[in-house]
């Protein structure tokens, strides 16, 4: 049997949502415990440069998020190496299963476990994932080293996975079933002025060559969108980069959700549909997805996490100075 943990605030998730709710949380001294997952400082840590983090005009995502968690942790959050496995929301408090057999019971939850990639569906893309298949550059670019490589996508996801995959390959084939990108413009200025990436318009991938185990890929098959043609790609290494779904397995069955599995909130809020229970980041905001945007709706989870449980113990304001601080900045 493994141990019971109760804190007031449980912070699942830990990106820059998660440990930005981790810091407010602790300055308003709800000594919070966040559980970082699977993989402990998020999408960031699989990106390279980031270059519109305020203050920074360049720091590698995976600096800027052991900084994040290093604040936190100052703070007096307390950060535990678990993965939540399964959450009841049905009654209070609530309670969360860590893979580790902790079991977490808190008076309020937030929810920061933010979007994982996505994949084509193919059955030769699962079969060679990890032969060739791989949806992150950083970690797996470096095995394409003098190699030919191609990416799937058209945003700025594909176009960041590209231009990083270009410090390898000695050709980089973009593969896009439109006839323009999606990507922000100075991005895309980059891409078309380097000259190891070529282009592959109104295409879609239609199966991934090679052989799990032993050659591994060997190349693509492209059919064009309207004649149906198909054109073989030959490559060592096959990058997804088509973007993300929201990591809401815990509570699709329990939270309203929409837009395929983003957790729904109270407009300007981070509240959701069970009160005590608050969401921030990619797992609810399916628009902005912008490492900025996600570190506000995490500090507006924690103040409004720490105005629920004041209200709960009979005090209409939040006990901590943290909140009026907040509004008097703001003023």
């Amino acid at each position: 049997m493994g141990e019971t943990r109760h804190t007031k605030v449980l912070i699942i998730g830990s990106g820059p949502a998660g440990y930005t709710a981790g810091v407010y949380a602790s300055r308003a001294m709800l000594n919070p415990i966040l559980v970082q997952g699977i993989q402990p400082g998020g999408q960031l840590t699989t990106t390279t440069e980031v270059e519109n983090w305020p203050g920074d005009t360049h720091v590698q995502g995976p600096d800027l998020m052991v900084r994040m968690e290093e604040h936190a942790k100052a703070m007096g959050t307390e950060i535990i190496s678990d993965y939540i496995q399964s959450l009841d929301l049905s009654k209070r408090p609530f309670t969360a299963e860590g893979d580790s057999g902790t079991t977490y019971t808190a008076d309020a939850v937030i929810l920061a476990t933010g979007a994982q990639a996505k994949w084509l569906g193919l059955a030769s893309e699962e079969a060679l994932k990890g032969f060739g298949v791989s949806a992150c550059a950083t970690c797996d670019g470096f095995f394409y080293r003098g190699k030919e490589i191609v990416v799937v996508g058209g945003g700025n996801t594909a176009v960041e996975e590209a231009l990083f995959l270009t410090n390898f390959a000695t050709k980089v084939t973009l593969v896009h079933r439109r006839d323009s990108l999606r990507a922000e413009k100075i991005m895309q200025d980059r891409l078309f002025k380097n000259p190891k990436i070529e282009f592959v318009w109104d295409h879609e991938i239609a199966d991934v060559v090679g052989e799990p185990g032993g050659a591994g890929v060997t190349g693509v098959k492209a059919r064009h969108v309207e004649t149906g043609e198909i054109t073989e790609i030959p490559c060592a290494g096959f990058f997804v980069a088509i973007g993300h779904a929201p990591a809401s397995e815990l509570v699709k069955d329990q939270l309203e959700t929409h837009m395929g599995g983003y957790v729904v909130t109270k407009p300007d809020s981070t509240e959701t549909s069970i009160p005590g229970v608050f969401a921030a980041g990619d797992i609810t905001d399916h628009v902005y997805r912008q490492a900025v945007t996600s570190a506000g709706m995490g500090c507006m989870a924690a103040l409004e996490a720490e105005r629920f449980l004041a209200a709960e113990e009979g005090d209409a304001q939040p006990q901590a100075s943290v909140y009026a601080a907040t509004v008097d900045a703001a003023e």
